[in-house]
């Protein structure tokens, strides 16, 4: 590379503009997105399809979780688009998938939206959703594919149980699947033997060891609480607490940066995680009091997550030693029940409940993920 140029990652959008839209040239288009489509200079691919697209005809907008512009922290209504006016149908409150109403006259469902690389963040289980209504209608489903920010090699936790299935986790995959959104398609359809005329436009420059800042991509909030690749990071570990009550962030300027309520002693806390020396990461002891969300207008301590070498740091181990921390500190306070939500594995929860430290528990979805990483090794479109 010439000294000061431009790292030049395609998503799939911005190769679909340079092929001139021919793979939807003659389409009846229908468009699930957000605020994160958008090609490199910044044109939502909501306008380029609806603007510069010769020949295609796009008449539907879907919106995910936190709306078509990114902005909604609860659930989302439907809408009319400023700036086309054409109808969105939110996939995020009445209703996680479209409705035969909303499909029809269409042929084609196009998927444009940035993941962060972790099974409960939901834009994978609009994705899911979507993809599943294409199956029982007949429709081509196109993803514009776009990297994982936080690189598409690390595999990490235990899988979703099957009967644990939800809108946090769409397949039992594990926590930090390694995957595009693209290749998750694919997996999807393989596993669950949908017949669907899947077209997945790859990304070009991606490798799978590349983090964002290597994509010389803009960095664009996927949502109002993922405000940066350090938060996409630490968010399959520190994510995991949320249903717990246990402040993550929400309502401060650091959202998974930092944990703890107000029956925390951050002291305490650091110290105990400090000494478990997780490869990657320290704990620095804090007190916080957060705006919006839980505990908010409450003094929290608890600890800041500095990533020391996050080549090392292993987010969904982290996640879990802070379960084990606050079981052991906080017995009586700690509601560790509610921990199971986002783990999705009564295995590894009751392993927990029992007192087993890390290595046991790991043991529990060795086997597990050791299977998927195999039937996933099938689906992987990058190098």
């Amino acid at each position: 590379m010439i000294e000061n140029e431009i790292p030049s990652v395609l998503t799939g959008i911005d190769v679909l503009v340079r092929d001139d839209f021919a793979l939807l040239r003659g389409a009846k288009a229908g468009l699930i997105t957000n605020h994160t489509g958008l090609d490199a200079n910044g044109t939502p691919t909501v306008d380029l399809l609806h603007q510069e697209a010769a020949g295609v005809d796009l008449t539907t907008l879907f919106g995910p979780e936190h709306g078509i512009r990114g902005a909604v922290d609860e659930a989302v209504p439907d809408s009319t688009d400023a700036a086309t006016g054409l109808p969105v149908f939110s996939l995020y409150g009445a209703r996680y998938q479209p409705t035969p109403e909303m499909l029809a006259g269409l042929d084609t469902l196009v998927f444009d939206i940035q993941d962060i690389g972790c099974r409960f963040y939901t834009y994978l289980s609009t994705l899911g959703h979507c993809l599943e209504a294409a199956v029982k209608h007949g429709l081509r489903f196109v993803v514009l594919d776009r990297p994982n920010p936080i690189n598409g090699l690390a595999v990490e936790g235990p899988l979703a149980d099957d009967t644990r299935l939800s809108f946090t986790a769409y397949h039992p995959i594990p926590v930090r699947h390694g995957m595009t959104l693209g290749e998750m398609a694919l997996l999807l359809r393989a596993e669950r033997n949908w017949n669907v005329d899947l077209v997945v436009v790859k990304c070009e420059g991606w490798k799978r060891a590349d983090w964002w800042d290597a994509t010389g991509l803009t960095w664009v909030n996927p949502s109002p609480n993922m405000r940066s690749l350090a938060q996409a990071t630490l968010y399959p570990g520190v994510g995991l607490l949320e249903f717990t009550n246990v402040s993550v962030g929400r309502g401060t300027d650091t959202p998974f940066e930092v944990l703890g309520a107000p029956y925390i002693e951050g002291r305490a806390l650091a110290a105990t995680m400090n000494a478990k020396n997780l490869p990657g990461v320290r704990f620095v002891p804090v007190r916080f009091t957060p705006q919006a969300s839980k505990f908010a207008g409450e003094t929290c301590g608890g600890v800041s997550l500095l990533i020391t070498d996050r080549s090392k740091f292993a987010p969904v181990r982290t996640g879990l030693e802070i379960a084990l921390a606050l079981r052991a500190l906080y017995l009586e306070e700690w509601q560790a029940s509610k921990f199971l939500t986002l783990l999705a594995s009564r295995a590894v929860m009751d392993g927990l409940l029992a007192g087993e430290h890390y290595p046991a528990l790991a043991k529990r979805w060795t086997a597990d993920l050791r299977g998927f990483n195999q039937a996933r090794s099938s689906f992987l479109l990058y190098d």
